[in-house]
Order: C-alpha cells, then sequence, then structure tokens
C-alpha cells in the first residue's frame, strides 16, 4: 500500500477492521456497489464492518483477492474528463462456497455478523415458478452435506445461529429480482420446511423472529475490466492489481429499512431508505434494464460490440425511446419526487458513455433468468388494457434472434444462457415460424403458461422475429 498516492488509499486500516458482514457473489458488482459503500461507511470511523467475500462456483475472484489481502480498486469513468481511482479496503475475508462452505458457514453463524448481502445473479436462486427448485443439489444440502446451493449455505448458517443464540440478522438480496427480499424470504422458508433432526423447530423460529429480508433495487453500470482498464489502474496507482473493477460515476441502492440488529449506516453513504422499494425496483427493472436489454440484442445482432456504440445507432436509439414512451412508462407509477422522463433521459445519457465499454454480449447474459422480470410483466400490464406493447414484443423478439448464435453479418455471437440449448432446439426446429414462436413462449420456465396463448402478442413476436432473421436490424427498424 505504501507506493498507492496518498489520495488513493483508504482513510482506515484494513486491519483494523471487524468481520460484521458476510457477502454471496463476490463479483465485480458488489464490489464497485455494496462493498463501495461500506467502505464510504467504514472511511468515516465505524470499523465493525469488514466483510467477508465468497464466490459460489469459481474460486478465481477471490483467490485473486486473497493474493492481495483483500484489497482491489474502483476505476471511476465518466463520460467526459479523466478517470478517478481509489482502493477499496473492508473485505477481510474470502471463501468459496465450491471448495470449502465452511468458513461462509463459520461466519453466517458468528454473533459479530449483522447482516449479509446477496449478488448470486437471478440463477443463485434456483427459482421455480416462484418456490425453491428442488433439485438434487439442494436434495444433497438438505441431506448434510457442507452446502453448496445459496439457500443452502444461508438456512445451515441460521441454524447455528438460532442454536447459539447470535442475535437477529437481514439477509439482503441485491439481484435483479422484482420483490427481491421476498422472494428470498420464500426460498429460505421453503428449504426450512424441509429440515429434519433436533435443530430444524428452532432454526424455523429463529427465522419467524430474528431474520428480516429487506427487499432492494441497486443501479450501477459495471462493466467486464478490459486490459485497458487494469493498464489504467496500474498507471494511477503505480501497482498492479489483479482483482480492479470499472463502474460509471452514478450509483444507487434503495432499501428497505426492515432491521432489527445493527447495520451499517449506509445511508450515509447516499443509499436510500425507505418503506416503498417496490416503485424505486419497478422504475428501474422496466426503464433501465429492459431498454438496457433491448440495446444489447439489437446492438449484438447489428454487430456494435459495446452499449454506447449501438445507441448511436439513431434506430437503435428510436427503438428504445419508443419502448420507454410506449411499453414501460405506461405501466409506472412514479415513487414522490421521481420525473420518470427525467429518468429515462438519465438512463439513456448513462448507457451512451464510451468511457466504460459495456459490451452488448456481457449485457446481454442469461436472457432466460431477466426477461421475466424486465419486460413481461410490463407486457402482461399493457395486454390486461387491451394495449399490445409492440416494442415490448420486439425485445423479445430479439432476445430470440440473438439467441441463435449469428450476428446480421454471419459472425459469431457470444451467447451465454442455462436455457440457451433448449431454446435454440425450439428455434431451429423445422415447423412454421409463428410455431416457433409459440413453442418458445410456451417455455413456463421464462414466459409462464399465458402468452403462448395470447395469439395477438405471438403475431407480434412473430413479425419482429422473421423480419430480424430474414432482413437484419437496420431493415427492421425502419419499422419502428
Amino acid at each position: 500500500m505504501g507506493a498507492v498516492p496518498e489520495p488513493a488509499r483508504p482513510g482506515y486500516d484494513p486491519r483494523d477492521l471487524q468481520v460484521g458482514l458476510v457477502h454471496l457473489g463476490a463479483g465485480a458488482f458488489f464490489r464497485a456497489h455494496q462493498a463501495w459503500y461500506t467502505h464510504q461507511v467504514t472511511s468515516g470511523g465505524d470499523h465493525t464492518w469488514g466483510v467477508l467475500a465468497s464466490s459460489q462456483r469459481s474460486p478465481a475472484v477471490t483467490d485473486r483477492l486473497a493474493a492481495q489481502d483483500g484489497l482491489y480498486s474502483l476505476l471511476v469513468r465518466p463520460t467526459h474528463g479523466p478517470p478517478s481511482v481509489g482502493v477499496v479496503g473492508v473485505i477481510r475475508r474470502t471463501a468459496c462456497a465450491a471448495v470449502d462452505p465452511q468458513p461462509i458457514i463459520d461466519a453466517l453463524t458468528s454473533p459479530d455478523v449483522h447482516a449479509v448481502t446477496l449478488t448470486v445473479t437471478e440463477k443463485g436462486y434456483r427459482l421455480d415458478g416462484g418456490r425453491l427448485r428442488l433439485d438434487g443439489e439442494i436434495d444433497a444440502d438438505l441431506a448434510g452435506r457442507p452446502p453448496e446451493t445459496v439457500v443452502g449455505q444461508l438456512v445451515r448458517g441460521l441454524q447455528g445461529r438460532a442454536v447459539h443464540g447470535a442475535g437477529p440478522i437481514a439477509l439482503i438480496s441485491c439481484d435483479n429480482l422484482s420483490d427481491n427480499g421476498v422472494v428470498l424470504s420464500r426460498l429460505v422458508r421453503d428449504f426450512a420446511e424441509r429440515l429434519s433432526g433436533p435443530d430444524a423447530e428452532v432454526t424455523r423460529e429463529y427465522i419467524e423472529r430474528q431474520t428480516t429480508f429487506p427487499s432492494t433495487m441497486v443501479d450501477r453500470i459495471v462493466p467486464a475490466t478490459a486490459d485497458a482498464d487494469r493498464a489504467e489502474a496500474h498507471r494511477l496507482l503505480t501497482v498492479r492489481d489483479d482483482a480492479a473493477v470499472v463502474a460509471e460515476p452514478f450509483t444507487q441502492w434503495v432499501i428497505s429499512d426492515e432491521f432489527l440488529g445493527p447495520r451499517p449506516a449506509w445511508e450515509k453513504a447516499g443509499a436510500t431508505l425507505t418503506t416503498d422499494v417496490a416503485g424505486y425496483e419497478r422504475v428501474k427493472l422496466r426503464l433501465l434494464n429492459a431498454t438496457h436489454s433491448l440495446i444489447a440484442y439489437l446492438g449484438a445482432l447489428a454487430g456494435y460490440r459495446t452499449i454506447a456504440d449501438a445507441l448511436a445507432d439513431p434506430l437503435i436509439e428510436r427503438a428504445a425511446r419508443t419502448l420507454i414512451e410506449q411499453d414501460t412508462i405506461p405501466t409506472l407509477t412514479a415513487p414522490d419526487g421521481l420525473d420518470l422522463a427525467a429518468y429515462s433521459e438519465d438512463v439513456l445519457s448513462r448507457f451512451a458513455n464510451p468511457a466504460l465499454g459495456h459490451r452488448t454480449a456481457q449485457v446481454g447474459m442469461d436472457g432466460s433468468q431477466k426477461l421475466p422480470q424486465r419486460i413481461l410483466s410490463a407486457v402482461r400490464e399493457r395486454r390486461s388494457t387491451g394495449a399490445v406493447p409492440r416494442i415490448g414484443a420486439l425485445l423479445v423478439a430479439a432476445w430470440m434472434r440473438f439467441l441463435l448464435g449469428r450476428d446480421d453479418q454471419g459472425g459469431t455471437l457470444e451467447v451465454s444462457d442455462p436455457m440457451a440449448g433448449r431454446l435454440v432446439q425450439l428455434l431451429d426446429s423445422a415447423v412454421p415460424t409463428r410455431e416457433t414462436v409459440r413453442n418458445v413462449l410456451a417455455v413456463r420456465e421464462v414466459f409462464c403458461d399465458d402468452l403462448a396463448h395470447d395469439d395477438q402478442f405471438v403475431d407480434a413476436v412473430t413479425y419482429w422475429y422473421t423480419a430480424l432473421r430474414d432482413h437484419g436490424v437496420a431493415p427492421t427498424l425502419q419499422g419502428v
């Protein structure tokens, strides 16, 4: 740390921090968001909120952090002007569940720990129709193996707290799920209801009486760190950082004020504590996340590597604005003090930041997990009023076309989606296009049971999918 310029060093000695938080999912977003807020609180003099940061599958990130004593840098790239960098020191311990989950369970059980934050992506929750998917991994965790699933780790930690009287705790989902706190609460209870043994009942009682599940809304654009970002951080810090992360200046964290015990004063770092997270969440999912997905899929198909490049295309920009104006804003009621039109303009301005280099392929990952929250709920609300959400249908069609793995020039697209194999098989089937679309919309894990039977929506998606497949993005968007 001695070689790092003084302004970039943390305003505290990381060695002084006591672990008071556990985080599951130690990826780039956590390090640029939740850890940054805790870093700000710690810089203000509260040293009780060091973090045990864990990864779930690969130890690559946590190994890099461990090799640097948990230290990493956050490189902030504004739209205009030079970047800035600072070292964050709140991560004091690391673990990987796939290697050894016991350090995670031990930390969850500690009376010094008062909150757990999660950024494990939609996949990590093992959702099936809003409830816990009872698969072989969950069964193995219930049978008593060292828990490898997120929910298994949480409940075994709560079990230890219940038995040892460790006091109340808050489990805080920070993933892009509607009512994420309610979802996490339901999953934890689903797992706990299946516990057996002498501690099962006391664990369930502890969950009811001493565990809270605050819902949240989180927002910050955090692209994958590129070699150029690492080189920039090296230049500014004068030391190499293999765990550097990059982000835009904007950040937002809205948290439901549901805590029974101590917590970091995140509001001193700019977080909003409220009783109405849902309103903020709907605005973000529909105006920001849905628009981001539309730009990503159309941009990738058109051959644009980054979101900023895609949005610079007037046709894609017009499609994004039309989605906002026609299909998402009409479904929203603004929280007090929030102007939806101004928020939308801010979103598009942030997406246009060329310094971030946010890749269309990265934003387009895991569409089968993201679209239900980002656009399908809005589609259903528009349909309930009799409207046909044309650009919402375009978003679904663009995602389907993206899954085929080729852009309009025949180049290979980087497709990463847990359901890609099944969906591509449907898309490649030798049946009429309208039937293909209906078959995809009948995949209940993504679309539930209703949209495949909505002939007007099927027709709208079929129109766009056919146009994108047969003519490409530019000719198709002439009709927007």
